[in-house]
């Protein structure tokens, strides 16, 4: 079945370059290559989410179980990121909990790249700051 469907994406590819073809006799070839190249995409993709599943995973077994005290971590950091300017607070949410890149950030934020980054700095600051006073209350 796979290679059923990489021959189908390959010819399909294959024929949308026809008409840039200078020797239509070279098809067979240009085909054969076409092929292959998508097979080599194919797998190369597959051990890059493999790799990836292994990181996870082994990550995710690492990870403690929920206890009342993450529970109240998570009900302090909610506090303190509630408190931070608008803009510290997006900049945070958008690089750390959306997992953008501060390209992506800048965009959604209609500012540069070094403005997201200046944010996320003073942003960040501002919540150690916030942990350190509630670690003192407590």
């Amino acid at each position: 079945m796979l290679a059923e469907d990489l021959t189908h994406d390959a010819f399909v590819r294959a024929v949308g370059r026809l008409a840039h073809m200078r020797d239509p006799g070279a098809f067979g070839a240009y085909l054969r290559q076409t092929v292959v190249n998508q097979a080599r995409m194919h797998f190369r993709r597959r051990g890059v989410e493999r790799a990836y599943l292994r990181r996870e995973g082994s990550a995710r077994q690492v990870a403690p179980s929920p206890s009342d005290s993450d529970v109240e971590t998570r009900d302090i950091l909610r506090r303190a990121l509630l408190s931070l300017p608008l803009r510290q607070r997006m900049a945070v949410v958008l690089r750390f909990y959306e997992d953008l890149s501060d390209r992506q950030a800048a965009e959604i934020m209609r500012c540069s790249p070094g403005t997201v980054r200046s944010l996320v700095s003073r942003g960040v600051a501002n919540l150690r700051t916030a942990r350190e006073d509630g670690n003192d209350d407590g």
